[in-house]
């Protein structure tokens, strides 16, 4: 079973909140509202979802590459899932 099925409410909680929020950026540029105040609501979108991809990656190098009991293969495996993970995040 996956680690996100633990956390599942308050992952979906900070999905829903980023789907509200860029809906709210949709209706701005439909609404024409001002530039900066399309800008600030981006910026807030991207630390929302910064803020997702960091619990995230923490929730799998717990559950996936420090965890106690788990082989050498599958601590390998975790770390190279969170890395190819983290670089396209990064790109």
């Amino acid at each position: 079973m996956s680690h996100t099925h633990s956390n599942k409410d308050p992952l979906l909680a900070r999905t829903r909140r980023i789907a509200g929020q860029i809906a709210a950026i949709e209706r701005a540029i439909a609404g024409e509202a001002g530039c900066a105040a399309i800008l600030h609501q981006v910026a807030g979108v991207r630390g929302a979802v910064a803020g997702l991809m960091d619990e995230l990656v923490a929730d799998h190098l717990q559950s996936h590459v420090v965890a106690a009991g788990l082989s050498d293969a599958e601590r390998a495996q975790g770390g190279a899932e969170l890395l190819a993970a983290i670089r396209r995040y990064a790109k």
